[in-house]
């Protein structure tokens, strides 16, 4: 890894679905950058999502879990990390539901060491930074479920009171409180960002979009849950990627920003769609409609009725725009999807 004169930046979970879109992203974009990826390669990591740059010269990968603090406190000592751009949680709410305390383990417990050993490493004291670490930062990746549910109106705003309904958000929010602790109390540069629904490339299977797509292909039953109206809002993966990147690097210290792709859609929206574009690309062989294969199952507990994200503070701020909206950003994503299930076979 070349060292000379670059600044390492620690990404936490960059093989999962939206650090593994943000790297290749990152690492191009910033050649003044050495990036070291720390992912445990639970079931949602996979390497192969970073195969166009896993012999770069400016990245690195290691193999390991957030709440290792000898490990952590290793990596900012060897690699000098002077910025943290933390993605890595466990993020599936069903998940959650069925074992609570791995998700307070791994987003609350793993998160507060970060949090503690870049502290630690930059300042000296509280609000006394050294002078080398001066601009270091620490950015938190969040989520719009920590704000709860919304009725049929309304959005979420950065100013909307937190309300997390499952513990995979109760577990987020309360990283975000630890965050904005180690601004008030230690005087650590921090920022979040909470953002919707993605979508896009590589994207884990237990997703609703793939699990649509894969369902689909393989001819079997398409879940939905409950009456299929739950409400999301969409952001195509890169596009958050790219609001991550602007805001890392010219938000305001201790402001959150909100990253939302004006996308709303119900779950029964979203299926159709897809089966529609399924119908086009590779229709069955007998001749029916991939619609014919949704089915309604039992509503998951505590499910969230509507999520819907105001981004307008991030647009006025720091110009960030969308590039995707839903019709242009779903048909990439099936496109890569298609490719992905054809090389499998």
């Amino acid at each position: 890894m070349n060292k000379v004169n670059k600044k390492s930046i620690l990404i936490t979970g960059g093989a999962g679905f939206i650090g593994s879109n943000f790297i290749p992203l990152f690492v191009e974009k910033y050649e003044d950058y050495n990036i070291i990826n720390l992912d445990l390669l639970t079931y949602a990591g996979d390497l192969s999502n970073l195969q166009e740059i896993e012999n770069h010269p400016r990245y690195k990968f290691i193999q390991g879990d957030i709440c290792d603090r000898p490990l952590i406190e290793s990596i900012f000592g060897e690699f000098d990390i002077m910025g943290v751009i933390h993605f890595a949680a466990e993020s599936h709410v069903d998940n959650s539901i069925k074992k609570p305390e791995i998700f307070i383990q791994t987003n609350v417990t793993g998160s507060w060491t970060l949090l503690d050993v870049a502290y630690k490493y930059w300042l000296d004291a509280p609000f006394k930074y050294k002078e080398k670490y001066k601009n270091c930062r620490f950015h938190n990746i969040s989520t719009d479920e920590v704000y709860g549910s919304l009725g049929s109106s309304g959005l979420f705003t950065e100013k909307t009171a937190y309300a997390p309904n499952s513990p995979y958000s109760a577990a987020k929010a309360s990283v975000d409180m630890f965050v904005r602790a180690y601004n008030e109390t230690y005087g650590l540069d921090v920022i979040i960002t909470n953002c919707s629904n993605n979508y896009g490339p590589k994207q884990h299977s237990e997703k609703l979009i793939p699990t649509i797509i894969r369902k689909a292909l393989n001819g079997e039953s398409i879940p939905i849950y409950g009456d299929g109206k739950n409400i999301r809002d969409w952001l195509y993966v890169l596009d958050h990627c790219k609001a991550i990147d602007l805001v890392y690097h010219n938000g305001k210290t201790a402001n959150i920003y909100n990253i939302g792709g004006k996308n709303e859609r119900t779950n029964l929206q979203i299926v159709d769609r897809i089966c529609t574009i399924l119908d086009d690309k590779v229709p069955q062989q007998n001749g029916k409609s991939y619609k014919d294969l949704i089915t309604f199952v039992e509503d998951r507990a505590g499910h969230d009725r509507r999520y819907a994200i105001d981004a307008t503070k991030l647009e006025n701020d720091l110009g960030w725009s969308a590039d995707e909206d839903f019709d242009s950003g779903i048909l990439k994503t099936v496109d890569w999807y298609l490719s992905k299930y054809a090389n499998l076979k």
